[in-house]
């Protein structure tokens, strides 16, 4: 019985030397997002505490590149191009390092998004942006490391980094008004010829309101979209429509065009239909 004990025992202890326990991280990961305008900047960072430290000028020296937080480098990621400083940031994921001292920030968006322990292996090649800004003594202590997304309006938010009793706030700006007036021009204009076009082929295909469709399809040619599929697209809306003389006048025009774009297939497709439409 006791050799039996035994063997069980060594068989189950590999499982049991395997099993990990887990515990909290001291420094947890957080994630964030929020919209700026009609674009999306999201955070990625770990979270250390103070913990009874003096955190800047000691625990983060002074002079030093920091990753902004712990373990890897915190990361922010732009939905859109955006601008800091007097620098463009295209729309993409940048790690975001730091030199504090204590009287001037530099603030780094690096294109490496791998790095992880502390900044001594930094590396300026990669650089994206580089802007200098003041920090500021905050009102109430902050035990526990945060960034944040403030003071947002339609075109611009700060990039706050708080810790302990230091604030440190990075404006950055963002076209919103460029392509919100993009799509009011866009949408006020009306529809445009591949939207009539798209809606025509629809009710072709659906057997819907043919007089309809054939509206929309001359919208689409007389906005400029007179390519010989366009054409055919009309010749067979006119033929459902029971307009066969027209029909084979758009093929024939249909034709014309295929033959100066060398496509056989649509000069082959119209004289099967003006044969089928005319009987011969």
């Amino acid at each position: 019985m006791s050799k039996i004990l035994i063997l069980l025992g060594m068989l189950l202890f590999p499982l049991v030397s395997y099993t990990q326990i887990l515990t909290p991280q001291p420094s947890p990961l957080a994630k964030m997002e929020q919209k700026v305008g009609l674009m999306s900047v999201s955070i990625e960072y770990s979270r250390p505490s103070a913990r009874d430290r003096v955190v800047f000028g000691n625990l983060v020296p002074f002079g030093k590149y920091w990753r902004t937080g712990a373990n890897a480098a915190s990361k922010i990621t732009f939905s859109e191009e955006v601008k800091v400083g007097e620098s463009t940031i295209p729309a993409g994921t940048y790690s975001l390092f730091s030199m504090p001292n204590q009287n001037v920030w530099e603030i780094i968006f690096h294109s490496n998004t791998s790095y992880y322990g502390s900044g001594s292996e930094y590396d300026s090649k990669g650089e994206v942006a580089r802007v200098s800004v003041t920090p500021s003594v905050n009102e109430h202590f902050v035990e526990t490391f945060r960034i944040d997304i403030n003071n947002i309006n339609n075109s611009s938010a700060h990039i706050v980094i708080e810790w302990a009793n230091t604030k440190v706030a990075v404006p950055f700006t963002v076209d919103t008004d460029k392509k919100v007036m993009s799509s009011i021009e866009s949408v006020m204009s009306g529809p445009s010829a591949r939207d009539y076009y798209l809606a025509a082929a629809y009710y072709n295909s659906e057997g819907k309101d043919y007089s309809q469709a054939l509206v929309w399809v001359d919208k689409a040619i007389a906005a400029g979209m007179d390519q010989f599929w366009v054409l055919r697209l009309k010749s067979l809306i006119q033929a459902n429509a029971g307009d066969f003389k027209g029909a084979i006048a758009t093929a024939k025009e249909s034709i014309k065009s295929a033959e100066l774009a060398n496509n056989s297939d649509y000069v082959k497709m119209n004289n099967d239909s003006i044969k089928e439409w005319t009987g011969k």
